[in-house]
């Protein structure tokens, strides 16, 4: 059974949410306040987090940022009548996983959830290449089978993003993916325009692996085209 935590003032989307995750053999806790959101999100392990983004208390890009910032790596769907560009790239940037406008479509909902439950718990197998599930560079290891990366021997926690970008890269070092490849790959949906978005989620990446960002070490730029990982380890 997945737990997933709904923070969304609407009681009827809640409802309606409730009745369709169940089918998909979730429970359910269903919140209405920014800020009582926020403190269970931290304080309790769920699958899955819906997030609304005007919220009583504490707005759901706030909320995002918090659980980010604590290094929860939990994964974030934002469910937000804010249909503008700018909202959505900002959702992305601030580190949810996926960004879905109302009204929206229940198929498309469900399809997307599945989508992010596939992704954390089958990356292991989809990635399962001889000699690539354990990988090790320098002091950084990264073991793909628990979805865990060590720095000087420290755990650091990744989101889901930033994991599946740093496989996906340390999976063939030398080689350089588009910003527009990255996030067909990464993020399995069409964010033309949104290729941004990924630069965001670099500098995080390299903020929590890099001694220092501007001289990087593992995650390189290829001017021009996008990013690759060192092949010089």
């Amino acid at each position: 059974m997945k737990k997933v935590l709904i923070i969304e003032d609407d009681p009827q989307i809640i409802e309606l949410l409730d009745i369709h995750l169940t089918d998909l053999s979730c429970t359910v806790t269903g919140v209405r306040d920014g800020n009582e959101g926020l403190a269970l999100a931290l304080k309790t392990t769920f699958d899955l987090v819906v997030l609304d983004i005007m919220l009583p208390g504490l707005n759901g890009m706030d909320i995002c940022r918090r659980i980010r910032q604590a290094g929860n790596t939990t994964p974030i769907l934002i469910l937000s009548a804010k249909s503008e560009e700018f909202d959505k790239v900002l959702g992305l940037e601030t580190g949810a996983d996926d960004y879905l406008t109302k009204p929206f479509s229940i198929r498309e909902l469900t399809a997307r959830v599945k989508v992010i439950f596939r992704r954390k718990d089958d990356w292991p197998e989809e990635a399962d290449r001889p000699g690539k599930i354990q990988m090790k560079f320098g002091k950084l290891e990264i073991d793909m089978d628990k979805r865990k990366v060590t720095l000087n021997n420290t755990r650091v926690e990744l989101s889901p993003k930033e994991f599946e970008l740093l496989t996906l890269m340390a999976s063939s070092p030398g080689k350089s993916y588009s910003r527009k490849q990255l996030l067909t790959l990464i993020w399995g949906y069409d964010f033309d325009g949104y290729e941004h978005t990924v630069n965001s989620h670099i500098n995080r990446l390299r903020g929590k692996i890099e001694a220092d960002i501007s001289h990087p070490q593992y995650i390189l730029t290829t001017w021009g085209v996008g990013y690759r990982f060192n092949e010089e380890y």
